[in-house]
């Protein structure tokens, strides 16, 4: 079987650890995203070139910020394609005068990448980071609301009304750039931590929560529409970020987040 590339390896241990922290099974992953359980077996193990839709899903999930793993996404897609063999540089011709003796230069880009195949994953996944900071744009590794970020790639799976009752990782509603959160951040007595999302892109709207027990519930609702709700039913949900469906349309105004404690306890209900 061929090694993969460093860069890829890379990637697919940044991957594997992020998918670690959203405590999701592959058939759960794959239940909550457009890619098969198969495909993320592949994609997590580097057997398979992995589309960068899934990398941005997957941070979604785990409320992590994409900047670091699409870093190593490109210089792992270069690999794939073969930009990475076909842009290497000629030998640098003879030049007039030799530099100073006590003068430190910093190494091309090129050096950089042969030193790769050299390290381990674990070592590659520091060192492609430090190159892709040199190789990519700077919207890559930057704040994602930036206007250069691809807001629109993939295309949102709904809108509006369209988007009721669906998954907003699902429909790439709660990408990087996408979203905004409505109101403060709500605390509950039991130490779940709640908020309010909205997706401009989408027309739709949702809650998150963390922090949670077995058998939580956490309701979004709004006026003249049934409320959507998510219950944390395993361990596993309770490590990660959960969202609500989606309430379709510019209900701002009128939303509200309950949550409802395992037990039977009160609920706490805010609005932003």
């Amino acid at each position: 079987m061929t090694t993969p590339a460093p860069e890829c390896a890379a990637l697919a241990e940044g991957l594997r650890a992020v998918r670690a922290r959203t405590g999701l099974s592959l058939a759960a992953l794959a239940g909550r995203t457009p890619y098969s359980k198969s495909s993320w077996e592949r994609y997590l193990n580097g057997k398979l070139p992995v589309p960068r839709q899934a990398v941005e899903t997957l941070c979604v999930l785990a409320g992590e910020h994409p900047g670091r793993l699409l870093a190593l996404w490109e210089l792992a897609d270069a690999e794939w394609s073969g930009r990475a063999r076909s842009t290497a540089r000629p030998p640098a011709s003879p030049g007039p005068a030799a530099p100073d003796a006590g003068r430190t230069t910093a190494p091309t880009r090129p050096a950089l990448r042969r030193r790769l195949p050299a390290l381990g994953a674990g070592a590659a996944v520091a060192a492609a980071a430090m190159t892709a900071a040199l190789w990519l744009p700077t919207h890559i590794v930057g704040d994602p609301g930036t206007p250069g970020s691809a807001a629109l790639d993939p295309a949102p799976g709904c809108r509006g009304s369209a988007c009721d009752g669906e998954d907003p990782a699902r429909m790439f509603c709660g990408l990087p750039g996408r979203a905004d959160v409505l109101g403060p951040l709500h605390r509950t007595r039991t130490g779940a931590q709640m908020e309010l999302r909205y997706s401009p892109v989408c027309a739709a709207a949702w809650g998150r929560v963390w922090h949670t027990r077995v058998g939580d519930t956490v309701e979004v609702s709004v006026p003249g529409a049934p409320p959507r709700r998510v219950v944390i039913r395993t361990t596993a949900d309770t490590r990660a970020y959960r969202f609500t469906p989606m309430l379709g349309g510019d209900h701002r105004a009128g939303l509200r987040l309950c949550f409802l404690p395992a037990g039977g306890a009160a609920r706490e209900c805010y609005r932003p």
